[in-house]
């Protein structure tokens, strides 16, 4: 596959200075797919910095506010901004360039069966910039370290790799970019409680080492207590009479340590 380089925005000191304070804006954001509500007048900032965890019941929509964020769904009402720029604005070209910035690590890894581990991670370098095979190989051996990964890890193939071990890949290529923002859809589903602890500490570590915004989708309570500044629960809205009219879809916003003790039975349930 031919490389091609797409320019990322020059931002000088003055520009920095003007950054809005909340990378991440969903703002009164509702989606449905044919008659069926995920999400309801959702709002949620992200500071720059801050790493968030997503709670809550299956099908309340978790994964679809994630995939909001990055501009793979768009919504049927409301917005949502990227460090102040609408995604609805964007042409697919300012939306290919923001996407640059954004690691997703997807549930599953979702790497690619046909492509070593190594190759994996090289994809959205070879994708996205105009790098010499040496520098290349620089990078992808740097990240695969960086996740704790052999050298010998990187020709193996992804059929050949443990569940952990194809997590960590997928973080590595996700950081492959150096992004400024980092979406985590389950990162711990599936694994073993020593594999989980070691995604956990991964995912800290990633924060320490680079100024980066994360959002955590979880269902693991380890993982919230590990990683989240703030959590945010939300409720699903099906089956129907779980919200009153007029009731907000999210049921808890604050602090990990404020769960246990939350005014809602239902988060206090679910933490339980």
């Amino acid at each position: 596959m031919a490389s091609r380089s797409v320019p990322t925005p020059s931002l000088g000191t003055d520009a920095v200075s003007h950054l809005p304070a909340s990378v991440i804006d969903l703002d009164a954001v509702s989606m449905r797919f044919a008659a069926q509500p995920v999400l309801l007048g959702v709002s949620l900032a992200v500071a720059r910095g801050e790493t968030v965890a997503v709670i809550g019941e299956s099908g309340c929509g978790k994964t679809v506010l994630l995939k909001l964020i990055v501009g793979l769904l768009s919504p049927q009402a409301g917005r949502v901004a990227v460090e102040g720029r609408a995604l609805a604005t964007l042409g697919p070209r300012d939306l290919s360039v923001l996407r640059r910035r954004i690691g997703f690590l997807f549930q599953g890894a979702a790497l690619f069966d046909s492509l070593t581990a190594y190759e994996n991670v090289a994809f959205p370098l070879r994708q996205w910039e105009r790098l010499p095979e040496p520098e290349i190989r620089e990078r992808v051996r740097a990240r695969l370290d960086e996740v704790g990964l052999a050298e010998s890890v990187a020709e193996k193939m992804p059929a050949e790799l443990s569940g952990g071990m194809r997590k960590r890949v997928g973080l590595a290529r996700a950081l492959a970019l150096d992004p400024e923002v980092m979406l985590y859809d389950e990162p711990t589903t599936g694994l073993d409680p020593v594999m989980t602890d070691v995604i956990n500490e991964l995912i800290v570590q990633t924060r320490r080492r680079r100024p980066v915004t994360s959002v955590v989708v979880t269902h693991d309570m380890k993982t919230v207590r590990a990683v989240a500044d703030r959590v945010v629960m939300l409720c699903p809205l099906c089956p129907l009479g779980q919200l009153g009219v007029g009731d907000s879809q999210v049921i808890f916003e604050g602090p990990p340590a404020a769960l246990e003790s939350a005014a809602d039975a239902r988060v206090r349930a679910f933490v339980a």
